[in-house]
């Protein structure tokens, strides 16, 4: 059978290689084998660590390179050439056969035998739009399957921007005078609305009046919208579902903006697209759940053989302080605790080497906290930079940190201001929020828990690497409920209860205030 084939040929080159960082290999590559031999889907979390190492590569490649049929393997483009110059050679260099593997945008022809190769964006586009440059039936594996939905819906997104108002007015040069004057009264609408850091409002009801008042008249009774572009048919369409989510994007130093449109539930989109091949998601942490019900309900996905590994305790446990008696973030009192408190960390961490991370996700305090610290510590801290001397002080939002990661070597010390819990100062989360509430469905449990807690997960994965420690600032986790569930996603971890603790760079042992959850 394949899977002992696999089993075989991957401990050899295991042992061959002394590969002993990831202890999950030989299981997952045998699941890998069995959901090619069976046709059977397959969601498989490899642990956020995992992940950001890329330890588990190997099992689904070997999997991959000795399945007799063809596949496709849909990779982020960050891990493009570390696949395809770096594990690939390596797998193929140790087996005795050697299995044709392309990278593209399109099928190579009807024959192919081997495995290809494409990115999220490509393969979602081809089923979602109906292109056809992919067939059917032949199994998929999707790497990096945290970001699955934002892809999704990236790609279900309609982006109106200057050129598509140009192609409107073309399209129908007859109505020239009324499109371009709805684009001027929207332009003065969209620049009224007060200015945010996240540089976009909702399209709110003065709004989509004059889009509806411009879509009648160029209509006139065509219901088959046979003169209007495509990209507007896919916006009038988007637009008219009940589930869907309008805003504008725009930068007011150049006086640009664009109009977008996209569905809050993706899954009704998906459903369909999800059977039409036997299909493997890898991801890091997906769901709280080993079964990963509310990750699978929320794209679409049916029954699969789900499986979950643990973090390993000796490798990968961390120390995290998490300090008491800290007012919560949305007080007047928070702000000076946390100066406090940031100061002693950035010279505990000093103490033990290395460099530190302090992730503020608050434009205007993520400055007061750089310039503050800059005053203590000088030109060690900076803002949002891959250029850090070996013991420097990164001030930085999530986005920044998660997005650079690799890029930096292991931090260690990761100081958390507050949890990653999308804000509903955000317009895109706040119309999120709104669409569950309308539903009637339970928008914390499915929407911003989840996502705290893969961003948490990743984002303390480079910490994870070299059992440094993290101290989170946000006391909601002592006094919220959902405080365990953020508890268990940071295990293995050994709880410090007081400062003095985190001056030891390694506690051989557990003295009475500290303790393993």
């Amino acid at each position: 059978m394949l899977e002992a084939q696999v089993h075989e040929q991957l401990r050899a080159f295991l042992r061959h290689h002394r590969n002993t960082d990831w202890p999950h290999h030989l299981t997952m590559a045998r699941l890998a084998a069995r959901a090619l031999r069976l046709g059977r889907s397959s969601l498989m979390q490899v642990g956020a660590s995992a992940l950001y190492q890329g330890h588990y590569r190997l099992s689904y490649l070997m999997s991959l390179l000795l399945w007799p049929d063809p596949a496709i393997l849909v990779l982020p483009d960050a891990l493009r050439q570390t696949v395809l110059l770096g594990d690939i050679p390596r797998l193929q260099e140790w087996m005795p056969c050697q299995k044709p593997v392309q990278w593209g945008n399109e099928w190579p022809h009807a024959d192919f035998q081997g495995l290809f190769i494409t990115s999220p964006e490509v393969w979602l586009r081809d089923r979602l739009h109906h292109q056809n440059r992919f067939p059917s039936h032949v199994p998929v594996f999707i790497d990096g399957a945290d970001e699955l939905e934002f892809w999704i819906r990236d790609v279900l997104t309609v982006k109106l921007d200057a050129d598509a108002w140009q192609t409107l007015m073309q399209a129908y040069p007859q109505h020239q005078a009324l499109i371009r004057d709805t684009r001027v009264s929207l332009t003065h609408q969209v620049f009224k609305h007060p200015a945010n850091p996240y540089h976009c409002h909702l399209v709110d009801e003065p709004e989509r009046q004059s889009l509806m008042a411009l879509r009648e008249v160029l209509l006139d009774g065509d219901a088959s919208q046979t003169g209007m572009p495509p990209q507007w048919q896919r916006f009038w369409a988007q637009m008219n579902r009940p589930e869907s989510l309008h805003w504008a994007a725009l930068d007011r130093a150049s006086g640009r903006w664009t109009l977008n449109c996209a569905p809050v539930d993706v899954a009704t989109f998906m459903t369909a697209h999800w059977q039409q091949q036997p299909l493997v998601l890898m991801g890091g942490a997906l769901d709280a759940t080993t079964d990963a019900t509310d990750f699978r309900q929320r794209l679409g996905l049916g029954e699969m053989t789900c499986l979950k590994f643990n973090p390993d305790r000796h490798t990968e446990e961390i120390q995290l302080y998490l300090p008491d008696r800290i007012p919560l973030p949305n007080t007047a009192e928070f702000q000076p605790v946390l100066q406090d408190e940031l100061a002693y960390l950035v010279v505990a961490g000093t103490s033990r080497g290395g460099f530190t991370v302090v992730l503020v996700d608050d434009t205007p305090l993520k400055r007061q906290v750089a310039t503050t610290l800059a005053s203590q510590f000088g030109s060690r801290v900076q803002v949002e930079t891959t250029d850090l001397p070996a013991n420097g002080v990164l001030v930085t939002g999530w986005r920044f940190w998660q997005t650079h990661q690799t890029q930096l070597p292991s931090p260690n010390l990761l100081v958390l201001a507050t949890l990653p819990l999308p804000s509903l100062e955000n317009p895109l989360v706040a119309g999120r929020v709104t669409y569950y509430k309308r539903s009637r469905q339970d928008w914390f449990r499915l929407y911003l828990l989840p996502t705290a807690l893969m961003e948490l997960q990743r984002a303390i994965a480079p910490v994870r690497a070299n059992q440094g420690t993290v101290a989170i600032l946000d006391n909601r986790v002592n006094h919220r409920s959902y405080g365990r569930q953020i508890l268990e996603a940071l295990n293995p971890a050994i709880r410090l209860h007081q400062r003095q603790h985190l001056w030891l760079s390694e506690p051989a042992t557990l003295s009475p205030r500290q303790q393993r959850f």
